[in-house]
């Protein structure tokens, strides 16, 4: 092979033109090596020749800049794999019999009409099998375990090894996807529906693989800050090709390599298929993801080709067939699985070198190449790529495992477009499953409609072998542990401080709880558990102050120093420090929060994180991630900070936040405050750590929104229903006086716009004679939450009365229901307020201007409160009509 000579002299621009070359004689005579290498021995010996230099340079301590990809072939060489440690023959029975139960139990499903996935399992069996076997640790040995974020729609396939290992029934494996009875298994890994298995909620996709960097930090963050030793323990993460699509999927893959995340190794199962057809079908999908992971720092190890593929690389002397392999599409690829041997001579062995290749194999051959010996379905194969990664210091590791989807079973689901939707096997395709699979199941069992189960027996050679694997790697996995290990509640002077109120300085409610957090922080009872975590607006909620004394987390410390390193809050960072600043990622800061709300049971070692996030960006930007946080049954203290459609000068529509509270009612895990005062935060933090952290905590997490407004703090209100009120939902903050006669109503507000009521109930009456009760509605969810399980009540035949209900029993007058949010969120409440209700709220898009005329523009300042007030008045014939427009006129209302 020739090929034209390259000149001497590029004319393309380099970076290298800007340094001096010290000998160009040198340099000429290395490229005219170069120029012969590619004239007598060919380009492919070229790069060859090149690449060989380059990773003798980077063994020898050189810097270079790395490789994005390699050939596509495996990065393991048959010559180079590990001895196989367990016993080969013995662990493919139990692969089959779990493949075999997996089937089964989604195709019973299926004649219920329940539906289920069979081919992502049939795919990914050895990649589980392998780490089960001599990978996973389990928690009864020192440390955590390893924590396994397991591909979602592949849970049959765990499902199926459980019940092998004893810890599930047939009856239990019947009952998948049955699960209003109370005792049926989970389509996916869902840790609320059977907490006692599942760690970790993953399928909803693009979570997981950006939850298990965060969980493998968290790790470390425990281990440097002495709380926990987690040097033993790994995060596994599998997921499919298709599901890197999702950019959380990947969104983090810098963060992994620059914290030398070493303890997290990334399974990717690709078996080129999405859920309707190929991930990438003009392109490679492998070769993507190595350039993708390599260019972010990642170690990637590929398993492309099993063994049949070894002999027939091996006399590959001229390239040319991983040349062809690397040309091929994954769409084409996928259809040689499908096709038979003539169609692979003609299609794929086409030209010279690569029909003399094809010659030396059989037709049978041909076909195995193609349809079974994929890298992903092979023990030793993948054994050794996964040794390679266990044993890789200094970076994370990434797994590249090609698979088939559907592999085993059978022509009509392997590599078929459809099979993801594909349910259930026929009878016939069970009995080819079954030969397939070398399975001792008589035809006598698969004569009826309903495929059997097969369990080898309690005290089978399979059963034994699985177990004491187990027992070596220290107890089954996967499994959820949760110890009792209630946290010293704090002492109370943190809170008295914010109960004695501010005096005659005005604060905001944002800076009353900070103040509150950092005295928690500083405590001895459950200081060291606190776990600040800000998206890089500490400074914005006036958090700075955490820098020198609590230390910025980094695994490296600080390497250098800081530029205000002269000023008393200088920017600090240590490999034990406490705060956590994600920078600018709500969806990171929601992942590390998530593994520090839910260390209780990971770890046993119960942190509190206190997540504070700016205005909008939590629950509309990290919605999904709440939810998994719910599934994954976490605690912790959840700030929307700057809160509210108007207390924000200038931000503007993408901030002024007039909807989270609504959007946080949908999550059942999530206990919403909207304080008005810093003695309702007060109240509300220790009851939280009291539910929480206490002698029987309560698998929720507290949302509390706070404003960026200054205002006097008032000292907390005597009288024993005040603090009962508070956590409830609502307490009677200023009544009216009793004895005056004269039209009355009530006024509820939540947050900021209880300094709206309270000025509207002064104007009220000052100027119209009407008598205004103010009530602070700390939790208009938690109100509605206590009505509808009262409603529930009555059903079964309870008497109860909602606490809305009874709190405003007696009082006079409609009631006005006010707040900083979208009038849907006091709305929430109506169906159980006797009187006549209204309410005011900030509906529609923000906009920038001053918190006044912000307010006026959405109706909810103090005039516009009376306004609506002498409105609902009149309608119940209480003022006359004519009073509303008298008052729209008086405050230039109109319009």
């Amino acid at each position: 092979m020739s090929s034209p000579t390259p000149p001497a002299e590029f004319s393309t621009p380099s970076e290298l033109d800007q340094l001096p070359d010290r000998d160009a004689e040198e340099t000429r005579e290395w490229q005219a090596s170069l120029d012969a290498v590619i004239r007598h021995a060919g380009p492919d010996r070229a790069v060859y020749l090149l690449r060989r230099v380059h990773e003798y340079a980077a063994r020898s301590g050189i810097a270079l800049p790395g490789l994005l990809s390699s050939d596509y072939i495996n990065t393991i060489p048959a010559s180079s794999q590990p001895a196989f440690p367990g016993d080969i023959a013995m662990e493919s029975r139990i692969t089959a019999l779990n493949r075999w139960n997996a089937a089964a139990m989604v195709s019973r499903g299926s004649l219920l009409g329940l539906g289920g996935h069979i081919s992502t399992y049939a795919s990914a069996a050895w990649l589980y099998e392998i780490g089960f076997n001599h990978f996973f640790r389990g928690k009864d040995g020192d440390g955590s375990g390893d924590q396994l974020y397991l591909q979602g729609h592949a849970s049959p396939g765990i499902y199926a090894r459980v019940f092998l290992e004893g810890r599930l029934r047939e009856d239990e494996l019947d009952g998948f996807r049955r699960e209003a009875g109370g005792h049926g298994l989970p389509s996916y890994p869902h840790p609320r529906r059977l907490p006692w298995l599942w760690e970790f909620p993953t399928v909803s996709m693009g979570l997981g693989p950006l939850s298990a960097i965060y969980q493998a930090r968290f790790n470390r963050y425990l281990h440097n800050r002495g709380i926990k030793d987690t040097s033993g323990s790994r995060v596994w993460a599998f997921l499919g090709d298709g599901e890197v699509d999702e950019p959380e999927s990947t969104a983090a893959l810098e963060l992994a390599a620059r914290e030398g995340l070493d303890n997290l190794t990334f399974v990717i199962n690709c078996n080129l298929q999405r859920l309707d057809g190929p991930v990438r079908s003009n392109f490679k999908i492998v070769q993507e993801l190595e350039a993708r992971f390599r260019g972010a720092g990642w170690h990637v190890v590929k398993s492309l080709w099993g063994q049949a593929w070894d002999p027939v690389l091996q006399q590959d002397t001229s390239g040319a067939l991983v040349r062809r392999l690397v040309e091929v599409p994954d769409a084409q690829l996928q259809t040689y699985a499908a096709r038979d041997a003539a169609y692979i001579r003609r299609h794929f062995f086409a030209g010279d070198a690569l029909s003399s290749i094809a010659a030396g194999l059989s037709d049978s051959q041909l076909t195995e190449l193609f349809e079974d010996s994929r890298g992903g379905h092979e023990p030793l194969k993948v054994y050794a790529a996964y040794r390679a990664a266990v044993e890789h210091r200094g970076k994370p590791t990434v797994v590249l495992a090609q698979t088939v989807k559907g592999h085993t079973l059978g022509s009509d689901f392997e590599s078929r477009n459809a099979n993801h939707q594909m349910k259930k096997l026929s009878m016939a395709q069970f009995r080819q499953m079954r030969d397939t699979l070398e399975l001792p199941i008589p035809d006598s069992a698969l004569s009826g409609d309903l495929v059997p189960y097969w369990h080898p027996g309690e005290d089978s050679e399979e059963v034994q072998y699985l177990r004491d694997r187990r027992t070596a790697l220290g107890g089954p996995v996967p499994v959820r542990r949760v110890v009792a290990k209630p946290l010293k509640q704090p002492s109370s002077g943190p809170f008295e401080a914010l109960e004695k109120g501010s005096g005659k300085q005005e604060v905001a409610t944002t800076v009353a709880l900070v103040r509150l957090v950092k005295d928690l922080i500083r405590g001895k009872e459950t200081g060291q558990r606190w776990v600040p975590i800000i998206p890089d607006e500490a400074r914005t909620f006036g958090m700075e102050s955490l820098f020198p004394t609590a230390g910025i987390y980094s695994p490296k410390g600080q390497t250098y120093e800081p530029v205000d390193v002269d000023q008393l809050l200088h920017y600090r960072e240590a490999k034990d420090g406490q705060l956590i600043d994600e920078g600018i990622t709500e969806a990171g800061s929601m992942a590390e929060f998530t593994a520090a709300a839910t260390s209780y049971a990971t770890h046993g070692e119960p942190m509190i994180p206190f997540y504070i996030f700016y205005a909008m960006f939590g629950f509309q930007r990290t919605g999904d991630q709440f939810w998994a946080l719910a599934d994954q049954l976490g605690r912790g203290f959840v700030i929307g900070a700057t809160a509210g459609r108007t207390t924000m000068t200038g931000e503007g529509l993408q901030h002024a936040d007039g909807h989270s509270h609504l959007l946080a009612s949908t999550n059942p895990a999530a206990v919403s405050y909207d304080p008005a005062f810093a003695y309702e935060i007060a109240v509300i933090v220790k009851d939280g750590l009291r539910r929480m952290y206490g002698d029987q905590p309560e698998d929720v997490f507290y949302y509390l929104t706070v404003y960026n407004e200054p205002k006097q703090q008032p000292s907390m209100p005597a009288g024993p229903s005040i603090e009962e009120g508070i956590l409830r939902g609502m307490y009677r903050f200023r009544q009216a006086d009793s004895h005056d006669a004269g039209p009355r109503i009530q006024l509820l507000a939540s947050g900021t716009a209880i300094h709206w009521a309270l000025e509207a109930q002064d104007l009220l009456l000052s100027q119209w004679g009407v008598h205004a009760d103010v009530w602070s509605v700390t939790s208009w969810t938690e109100l509605r939450r206590d009505a509808l399980n009262v409603d529930r009540a009555r059903l079964r035949g309870e008497e109860r009365t909602p606490y809305v209900t009874a709190a405003l029993s007696g009082t006079q007058g409609p009631v006005l229901a006010v707040s900083d949010w979208m009038r849907q969120v006091p709305d929430q409440i109506s169906q159980w307020v006797e009187q006549d209700y209204s309410s005011l709220g900030t509906d529609g898009f923000g906009l920038s201007d001053t918190r006044d005329a912000v307010r006026r523009y959405f109706r909810v300042d103090a005039e516009s409160i009376v306004v609506a007030a002498l409105d609902q008045l009149a309608q119940v014939g209480t003022v006359a009509p004519e009073t509303v427009a008298q008052a729209r006129d008086r405050y230039g209302w109109q319009g």
